[in-house]
């Protein structure tokens, strides 16, 4: 019999039983002992925090800090939702598709040692694909855009790079100035996006390799010969690259909220962890090769820590991107004319100008400021409780 914790599990709680284990036998980036401290410490008295008094009863409540690193479970319900209303204000009352682009399981390892190299060519080569596709006569004749959200995980928190995109179901038409709908399955036949995202990909990497911009590291070493990564190219072309195109969604609404599941989503939530057993950690996962059954997977605490940063992401890097009429340089230009040509006005985020405190207390219709136990007092701020401030690796 299984003899798992039966108090919720939480990454948090991983880190802070093997964080240090794994950090004697591992050299970490800097970004990744960044996260693994965030994740340990979100909300606990290290981050600090503050204390609010009532004025009315004297009821005081301690509240710690956030680490708002966008890795940790814990931090991005808000931020999710924040910007599913602000995309809600600024797309088009359309039809949407979703469209999904895959890489090839031989390009992992690669991809690993260059996150941003490749992850910006996956990025480049499916929205160049889509536009391209788009404006030719044979399909659309127009000029569309493209919503992008990276996901470099599979349920098994082994890597999986693919890219969620919505699309329009339609474009501008720069030469009747009016938007051009599109039928009513996707425009572009899946197979002929496949093939020029391929080719597009394929190019982009052979320029990143010649032009030295990749590293090869460990047992992708070989790949520096030139005949070795040529072999690698053969082997890629000569492969079926899988893009998959969903039913289309029949308003921005529904695909936003069904996006949003995805745009602020980290490898693994901790409703999915089922317990920790001495050195190993059980948790949920889907085996979509099974008829997506749910099953339990348990793995040794190293290795689960080993595949949860594996998709910690480049500092700086934009895991969200916005191409064609949706870009930030067409937005008041072929989007204000799209707009015009749908009879639709654009709304403002309900958001805008709130601080965060006043975002939350907006949708969980709480108000902060009134006092819990006695709901008549004002709770008022009496102190500030000062973190750590110094760097995350010198913290055993």
């Amino acid at each position: 019999m299984e003899s798992f914790h039966t108090s919720p599990t939480e990454v948090a709680d991983i880190f802070a039983l093997f964080a240090n284990q794994y950090k004697r036998e591992h050299k970490l980036p800097l970004q990744h002992s960044k996260a693994m401290f965030a994740i340990e410490n979100c909300r606990t008295s290290v981050l600090g925090g503050h204390i609010d008094d009532c004025d009315s009863c004297s009821h005081k409540r301690i509240s710690y800090n956030s680490c708002r690193n966008r890795h940790c479970p814990k931090c991005q319900g808000l931020n999710r939702i924040k910007w599913i209303d602000k995309l809600s204000s600024s797309l088009l009352p359309v039809r949407y598709f979703h469209i999904v682009f895959t890489i090839p399981s031989e390009l992992n390892r690669l991809v690993l040692v260059n996150q941003k190299c490749l992850y910006d060519i996956l990025f480049k080569a499916a929205a160049e694909s889509l536009l391209m596709l788009a404006k030719d006569q044979k399909y659309l004749d127009a000029h569309t855009g493209l919503v992008a959200v990276l996901h470099t995980w599979g349920q098994n928190l082994m890597e999986h790079p693919h890219l969620h995109t919505i699309v329009p179901a339609g474009g501008w038409n720069e030469t009747t100035q009016y938007w051009k709908a599109s039928r009513k399955t996707f425009f572009i036949p899946v197979k002929v996006i496949s093939a020029v995202f391929k080719g597009k990909f394929l190019s982009l990497l052979k320029q990143a390799y010649f032009n030295k911009q990749l590293k090869f590291e460990g047992e992708i070493s070989s790949l520096q010969l030139k005949n070795n990564f040529k072999l690698l190219l053969d082997l890629l072309y000569g492969k079926q690259w899988v893009v998959y195109a969903k039913k289309p969604f029949q308003n921005a609404t529904h695909i936003i909220n069904y996006l949003g599941r995805y745009t602020h989503r980290v490898a693994i939530s901790n409703q999915r962890i089922e317990g920790i057993d001495g050195d190993s950690i059980a948790f949920k996962w889907k085996d979509y090769k099974d008829h997506s059954k749910q099953k339990t997977m348990k793995l040794h605490a190293m290795e689960f820590i080993r595949r949860f940063l594996l998709h910690v992401l480049p500092k700086g890097f934009c895991k969200i991107r916005y191409y064609g009429i949706f870009a930030s340089r067409n937005r008041k230009t072929v989007l204000t004319l799209c707009r015009k040509a749908l009879g639709y006005r654009i709304s403002k985020s309900k958001f805008t100008g709130l601080s965060w405190q006043e975002s939350l207390q907006l949708i969980s219709g709480i108000n902060v400021h009134v006092c819990p136990v006695c709901k008549k007092g004002k709770m008022t701020t009496i102190a500030i409780l000062k973190g750590y401030r110094g760097p995350p690796f010198f913290i055993k």
